[in-house]
């Protein structure tokens, strides 16, 4: 195992055992999560502490952080997916990271189990806890929704759904029956928060400019369709804001229904509360998040009725009673953290406070560690940032600047590069913004790629029946063409040479044999 203290690993089943490690020669802190809270309150615990103060191990079931702002971006070609991502192993210094997904926390015997990508679970002690688990995408139990549509949550979903839409258009180009053409130019997007309203107007902006390269695709005949079960899209800006979003994406010709639910979508029939009715290929679900549900489901740490980790606003796990669960510590989406500039409310789901409640609770663990008062969380919004495609956004800034179209798209660029980490990453995204501009959006579909062994497999020859023995000759590629065209010459000579034909066929076979033997 990578922890480079004297380590205290035992299988799953063994998990009691675990419970009661060997001393160790520093303390362990366990970071479930190795999204914005794991990896920037890693990064600052490892800054603050040294080796010999403190064991620091982040276990996430991917090699890397993903920055969801940039995810719409991604989407639409403007960023390389590479780009929007961390790898832990370069961003983590000094910090032990283990692959695999947390299924268990057991906080009373300071010790959690981890389901590796393969083989079995095993368990692993702690000191120290910090959750920042993060949340998943919440779905309801609607018909057909599991099997026809796909999420906005992670960075294979965001390039999953490019290569799907440019899909769709490059066999729609190619397709007679008017019905199914229709079918595969209609894209349904369900949810008109920041996540969905950014990935359809991203998205939407792509395809039209795509569209130009499709002789039998005019851009008008490209329907995209919004579903918002409130009244309003973009709650977390002003309703002039959200107003004025709204009226610009319906010029671009982006079909809104809202106070709408979407009732069924089997087989790709949408059907909505409200009576409305379509066939398409592509559902994107957006509409909202849930904390990860092993806080509820497998962990004995206290949450709310939302799933989440209770918190002070030290950022220090509590009890319903507001007593602190001591060496526990947890902050992002899956912790209600609350506002203490809004009485009553909790601090929204979003990066600019991840990434600040991560360094406020890295800064308070240092603090208990060395004996001191933690300091409450507290953040006074900067404001709000949307893309709405390429030179279009909407942004408020300190409740008071609201900003519209090309400079509040340049606001929404300059503030998510300075908030992704890495240097590495923050030039690598100028650059491919740099790229773009000057020669343009990449629009290739590479769809492929979700299955890649889809071409061999149909390549395949089916297996030999039981018992029968498959014969194997270890011929070179360039002896098997020398081989044909010795054949085909002699396919060709006349009847009355037939005999000079298998007489200079014999050489060819002899060289065949000579190329084979060198291969």
């Amino acid at each position: 195992m990578p922890l480079n203290d004297q380590t205290s690993v035992a299988p799953a089943q063994n998990a009691d055992s675990a419970a009661s490690p060997r001393p160790r020669k520093v303390p362990r802190i366990i970071v479930l999560g190795g999204g914005s809270v794991g990896l920037y309150s890693a990064r600052r615990l490892r800054k603050k502490l040294g080796k010999r103060e403190a064991a620091i191990v982040v276990v996430d079931p991917r090699p890397y952080m993903t920055y969801a702002p940039f995810l719409p971006e991604a989407a639409a070609g403007s960023i390389d997916a590479r780009d929007v991502v961390a790898p832990h192993r370069r961003a983590l210094k000094g910090v032990d990271v283990l692959q695999g997904k947390v299924v268990e926390i057991n906080h009373a015997g300071r010790s959690i189990t981890i389901r590796p990508e393969e083989g079995d679970d095993y368990s692993v002690s702690y000191d120290h806890l910090i959750v920042g688990l993060g949340s998943v995408s919440r779905t309801l139990p609607i018909p057909g929704l599991a099997e026809n549509a796909i999420g906005f949550k992670n960075v294979e979903e965001a390039i999953a759904v490019r290569n799907h839409v440019i899909n769709r258009m490059d066999v729609a180009s190619s397709t007679w029956d008017q019905d199914l053409r229709k079918r595969m130019l209609t894209f349904a997007f369900i949810g008109g928060g920041f996540a969905g309203m950014e990935a359809i107007a991203e998205i939407e902006d792509m395809a039209r400019y795509a569209a130009r390269n499709y002789p039998t695709i005019e851009p008008e005949d490209l329907r995209f369709v919004m579903i918002e079960g409130s009244g309003r899209i973009l709650p977390e800006v002003s309703e002039p804001m959200g107003q004025y979003a709204l009226e610009e994406l319906k010029k671009r010709g982006i079909e809104f229904h809202l106070n709408t639910f979407l009732s069924s979508c089997v087989d790709g029939h949408v059907v909505t509360s409200t009576g409305v009715e379509f066939d398409t290929d592509t559902i994107v679900w957006t509409a909202g998040v849930k904390a990860n549900p092993v806080l509820k489901e497998s962990s004995d740490l206290p949450v709310d009725k939302l799933g989440r980790v209770i918190v002070l606003p030290t950022l220090q796990v509590a009890d319903e009673d507001g007593n602190v669960v001591p060496d526990a510590w947890a902050a992002g989406d899956c912790a209600a953290v609350p506002d203490l500039l809004n009485p009553g409310k909790f601090c929204p789901p979003n990066a600019q406070h991840a990434i600040r409640e991560a360094t406020r609770l890295a800064d308070n663990l240092v603090a208990i560690l060395h004996s001191d008062e933690p300091v409450e969380y507290k953040h006074k919004s900067v404001g709000t940032v949307a893309s709405l495609g390429l030179y279009k956004g909407v942004a408020e800034l300190f409740g008071i600047f609201k900003l519209k179209g090309f400079l509040a798209w340049a606001m929404h660029r300059s503030y998510h590069v300075m908030a992704m980490p890495t240097g590495n990453r923050k030039i690598r995204i100028a650059i491919g913004w740099m790229g773009q501009f000057l020669m343009g959006r990449e629009i290739i579909s590479l769809g492929s790629l979700h299955d890649p062994r889809a071409e061999f497999r149909q390549a395949s020859v089916p297996p030999a029946a039981a018992g029968e023995k498959v014969k194997q000759e270890a011929v070179s590629s360039a002896a098997e063409a020398e081989h044909g065209g010795a054949e085909d010459g002699a396919d060709k000579a006349a009847p009355a040479e037939a005999a000079g034909a298998d007489a200079n066929h014999g050489p060819a076979k002899k060289t065949t044999k000579k190329a084979a033997t060198k291969a």
